[in-house]
């Protein structure tokens, strides 16, 4: 977060150059069209650090190693297009309930819903459970997770296999769809 305000504050002070060395010859109207941050088409960002609080409390941090800021007709999104590490926090809390990653990812900002793709996993770092799928959608305003593809969960006890899911964001409780297989792990064996 701290880079992507950096990266800012860097193309604010180039505006405001910009804006001071062509102001004499160009009519102002001309310089801002130049420098409005609608014009721009993309912002890139790397190695960055995106932290969501509530009511001053962290509840997430998301780190990637690429970030592109979009806008399109319909709202502003940030892509991950080289994968995205997410952690969820309890409010007040400083160690991570649960992790979300994905190889690929788009969150959109206004929407609060963060869509990953290809080989996603969601971890209950307490509980230690884990689930694995290609496809998945994290409302944060509702804090649900839910996905329509193929789901494998893995607990320190048995590994269940289904055709969709849904879960609060922490995965503490799911509803799996189509379950295909309950696999008991035995520590004995």
């Amino acid at each position: 977060m701290k880079r992507l305000i950096y990266i800012v504050l860097e193309i604010n002070i180039i505006a405001h150059l910009v804006m001071m060395l062509f102001s004499c010859e160009n009519p102002i109207e001309k310089v801002k069209q130049f420098v409005d941050y609608d014009t721009i088409s993309g912002l890139t960002a790397y190695n960055v650090v995106v932290e969501r609080s509530d009511s001053g409390m962290l509840v997430a941090r998301l780190s990637a190693p690429v970030m592109r800021s979009l806008d399109d007709a319909d709202s502003s999104k940030l892509e991950f297009p080289k994968g995205f590490i997410a952690y969820v926090y309890d409010s007040g809390d400083t160690t991570p309930t649960s992790m979300i990653k994905g190889d690929y990812g788009v969150n959109y900002e206004k929407k609060e819903l963060v869509y990953a793709q290809y080989n996603v996993v969601v971890k209950n770092l307490s509980t230690e459970e884990m689930l694995e799928t290609e496809n998945l959608v994290w409302n944060q305003k509702t804090k649900k997770i839910y996905t329509g593809t193929l789901v494998k969960i893995t607990s320190p006890d048995k590994i269940i296999i289904g055709d969709s899911m849904i879960a609060n964001e922490d995965f503490s409780r799911r509803e799996i769809f189509g379950i295909r297989a309950t696999i008991e792990l035995n520590e004995d064996e």
